[in-house]
């Protein structure tokens, strides 16, 4: 399975809103609206309930063809058959291509230009690019401006995401970087009392910015 080539809003998971009944409810959302990657980041859970969570969110994926991205756990990636999304101080990129299924897709973060070249050089299929805005989901956010977003844009040849404090009100911001990928969203969805409808407005504001 791999990355479309059309504008995509890639979905990243925080299981710090809600129970599991709702995380599941909001997955089983944002894929009837159509969401285009979906990534499983649990940073609080342990291996066990992670690899059967990944299976089960894997499940649903796979009814709608979409990727699923497991964040930072190669281990867990390989057993449940996903991707696996690696950050600046993970495992390198070329050692995870070497253990994973040839097909598996690799993201990356990256927040400069010599990062962006290093990982897609070193195999990664695709770039996950910010914060863009302040973002709840790190304790200390470090800023990447649209015109370095733009300048990786230009520099690598893999899909290139935004990512950091994005949803449907704030998009314009990212006019000058035409060529991203798509959008990485967490909060505005997670925290969404109508997942589907968040899902749909954010898809939609990310077609108006760029057609």
């Amino acid at each position: 399975m791999r990355i479309k080539k059309t504008k995509e809003l890639y979905f990243i998971t925080d299981n710090s809103y809600g129970d599991r009944t709702s995380f599941i409810h909001t997955i089983e959302e944002v894929l009837r609206a159509g969401v285009g990657l979906i990534q499983l980041r649990e940073k609080n859970t342990e291996g066990r309930e992670l690899l059967a969570l990944a299976r089960r969110v894997k499940s649903l994926c796979d009814q709608y063809n979409v990727p699923l991205i497991i964040d930072d756990r190669l281990d867990v990636a390989l057993l449940a058959g996903c991707g696996v999304h690696l950050g600046q101080s993970d495992l390198p990129i070329a050692e995870a291509r070497r253990v994973l299924p040839p097909d598996t897709i690799i993201g990356a973060t990256t927040k400069t230009v010599p990062q962006a070249l290093e990982a897609a050089a070193a195999g990664a299929d695709y770039l996950g690019v910010g914060a863009i805005y302040q973002t709840k989901t790190k304790v200390k956010t470090i800023f990447t401006s649209v015109d370095t977003l733009k300048e990786i844009c230009e520099q690598v040849n893999i899909p290139v995401f935004a990512i950091g404090g994005l949803n449907e009100t704030n998009l314009d911001i990212l006019r000058p970087a035409s060529a991203i990928q798509g959008i990485c969203v967490v909060s505005a969805i997670m925290q969404a009392a109508d997942p589907y409808a968040k899902t749909l407005a954010i898809k939609q504001a990310l077609k108006d910015l760029f057609d």
